[in-house]
C-alpha cells in the first residue's frame, strides 16, 4: 500500500514496502526526490541501494534487534554511515529485550546498540553518527 501526498513543497510517501518496493522507488524517481527517510526500513540491499542513490537516508527500528532479522542486519552493515538513522515507531516495533511491550523513545538505545555491534563500532560513536545525520537532514 502506498499513499502519496504533497505537504507544501514536500512530498510524503507512506508505504508498506514489503509489497511495494519497486513502486516506492519508481515514485521517488519519478518525483525527483532529493532527500528523505526510508522509514522503518526492512528491505533488501537492492532496495536500500536504489534509495541511497536517490539521496535517501535509511532508518532502522527495533526490527533490527529481532532474532529473525539477520538479512536486515546484513543490509545495515552496508549503509554508508552518513545515511544511517534510528527510530522507535512508537508504540510499535519494540526492540529486544522489550519485544511484545509498548515501545518507548528510550528504547532507541537498543537499536543503536545493535547497529554499533553490527558495524563494529562503539555505542557512543553510533549514537553520535545517527544524531549528526538527523540534525543534518532536518535542521540544515
Amino acid at each position: 500500500e502506498i499513499g502519496v501526498r504533497l505537504v507544501g513543497s514536500e512530498m510524503c510517501i507512506r508505504d508498506s514496502m514489503r509489497d511495494a518496493k519497486n513502486d516506492t522507488i519508481r515514485i521517488l524517481s519519478e518525483e525527483k526526490a532529493e532527500a528523505g527517510v526510508m522509514h522503518c526500513f526492512t528491505g533488501d540491499w537492492e532496495t536500500a541501494k536504489a534509495a541511497l542513490d536517490l539521496g535517501m537516508h535509511i532508518s532502522f527500528s527495533g526490527i533490527l534487534t529481532f532474532n529473525n532479522a539477520k538479512p536486515l542486519r546484513e543490509v545495515a552493515k552496508k549503509i554508508p554511515a552518513d545515511r544511517l538513522l534510528v527510530e522507535t515507531d512508537c508504540p510499535y516495533l519494540t526492540p529486544m529485550p522489550f519485544r511484545g511491550k509498548p515501545n518507548s523513545p528510550a528504547y532507541t538505545y537498543y537499536v543503536v546498540e545493535r547497529l554499533a555491534e553490527i558495524r563494529s563500532t562503539s555505542i557512543d560513536e553510533m549514537a553520535a553518527v545517527t544524531t549528526q545525520n538527523f540534525n543534518q537532514l532536518f535542521f540544515s
